[in-house]
C-alpha cells in the first residue's frame, strides 16, 4: 500500500470538505456550482489523474480504505469533467474486486442523473425524494448486492417515475445551462 499518496489524497478530500463547509456556514453554495468550490474540484481532479496515471486506479489494495473513500470523494466531486468521472466509472468496473462497491453505485447513480437518465441504485435526491430509477421492483434487490440498505415502501412509492425527469430537470434552467456546457447533455 502506498501510504504517501493515501494520506495525500486524504488531504485533497479533508479540503474540499473544509472548503464546503466554510462556503455552506456563509450560505454561498446555493444558487449554482461556487467558482471556488469547483476550482478545488478541477485541481484534486488533476492531481488525482496524475495518481491515476503513477499507480492505476487508486484501489483499496494500492492506497488503502481511507484513501480509496477519499479518491471516490474527489471522483464523486468532479462534476464539471463528465469524462473524466465516467473514465473512473470504467476503472472501478475493471477493479470491481478491489473497491468499495458502494462507492461505484453512487457513481454510476451520479452520471445517469446529470446525462437525466434514471439511475440505479436510488443514491441521488432531489427535493422531494429520489430521483427516478431504472426498477423500483428491483431496487432493494439492486441496493442489496452493493451493500446499501432498503428503501421503505413509503419512499419507494414517491420516486417519481421516469418519465418525469424531463420536467424535474427543466426546473432549473441555469442547472441544465451548466451540463450543457460542461458536456453532460447536448
Amino acid at each position: 500500500m502506498n501510504i504517501e499518496l493515501a494520506k495525500e489524497l486524504t488531504d485533497l478530500a479533508a479540503h474540499d470538505l473544509s472548503v464546503r463547509e466554510k462556503l455552506a456556514a456563509g450560505g454561498k453554495l446555493a444558487g449554482g456550482y461556487h467558482p471556488e468550490m469547483e476550482e478545488v474540484h478541477r485541481a484534486n481532479a488533476k492531481r488525482l489523474r496524475e495518481v491515476i496515471d503513477e499507480i492505476g486506479f487508486p484501489t483499496l489494495s494500492k492506497v488503502g480504505k481511507e484513501g480509496s473513500d477519499a479518491a471516490w470523494l474527489i471522483i464523486q466531486h468532479s462534476i464539471g469533467e463528465p469524462d473524466f468521472m465516467m473514465a473512473c466509472l470504467r476503472m472501478m468496473e475493471e477493479n470491481t474486486e478491489d473497491i468499495n462497491p458502494v462507492h461505484k453505485a453512487y457513481l454510476y447513480d451520479r452520471i445517469m442523473v446529470f446525462q437525466s437518465k434514471p439511475q440505479k441504485y436510488g443514491t441521488q435526491l432531489i427535493p422531494e425524494g429520489i430521483y427516478p430509477v431504472e426498477n423500483k421492483e428491483r431496487l432493494n434487490e439492486e441496493r442489496e448486492k452493493v451493500g446499501l440498505p432498503a428503501i421503505s415502501a413509503d419512499e419507494l412509492n414517491k420516486i417519481p417515475q421516469s418519465e418525469d425527469i424531463a420536467q424535474i430537470d427543466n426546473r432549473d434552467p441555469a442547472y441544465n445551462e451548466w451540463r450543457c456546457k460542461v458536456g453532460w447533455i447536448v
